[in-house]
């Protein structure tokens, strides 16, 4: 019983860490999530956390929030659920309350505006480098290679709805494994790279 409150109090205590400097939202998230999660308290695989965000960001809410209840929930159940959204939202909810307070105060200030203009800077390195880190699990093969590219080329010449978007690709992703099951392929197998040259050579002969 032990060890059960002090793995939800790891779980809040790791989320609470994460909230308060996560500023750009869950997508910037994502790097510091996989650092304590993955590597640091190893409670997770990298495929795992790829696919938590991947179902977090298909549903209403916002991603940060989903997606700490459902890494929550993967680790310790629906306390542990429970657990990483405290963590995740308490920090937040504070500074929120405190800089509202004190906001008509800084507004305007020139050394706040100049720190806001480097916070979002390097907002947008996590963002790349989130995207880079999921691309390495979901991008697999030359079908998941050009869904990405459409995907990426329809939101940024057509302005689909991102909702429109997500179901899409939900029916076509089972409309692809239908067909590579029916050609022999084993399409729900998550492949791992032992080097890049193997890696180069699957995206070569994937289908």
């Amino acid at each position: 019983m032990k060890d059960g409150w002090m793995k939800l109090f790891w779980i809040f205590w790791t989320f609470f860490k994460i909230g308060p400097v996560t500023f750009g939202g869950g997508y910037a998230m994502i790097p510091l999530i996989e650092r304590e999660v993955v590597h640091k308290k190893k409670w997770l695989k990298i495929e795992d956390v790829t696919d938590v965000f991947a179902l977090a960001e298909s549903i209403p809410g916002a991603i940060a929030i989903n997606s700490s209840t459902f890494i929550g929930y993967r680790i310790g159940g629906i306390r542990g659920a429970v657990a990483a959204l405290l963590g995740i939202f308490l920090p937040t909810f504070f500074i929120v309350v405190v800089l509202s307070i004190v906001f008509l105060q800084i507004q305007g200030n020139p050394k706040i505006e100049a720190a806001f203009q480097a916070i979002r800077a390097s907002i947008v390195a996590l963002i790349v480098y989130a995207g880079y880190m999921i691309g390495k699990s979901a991008i697999i093969d030359k079908t998941t290679l050009c869904i990405s590219v459409g995907a990426i080329f329809i939101l940024l010449f057509f302005h689909l709805h991102p909702v429109l978007l997500i179901l899409f690709g939900i029916f076509l992703g089972i409309m692809l494994v239908k067909v590579k099951n029916r050609l022999g392929y084993d399409s729900l197998k998550k492949k791992k790279y032992t080097s890049q040259n193997e890696l180069e050579w699957y995206m070569g002969e994937g289908i």
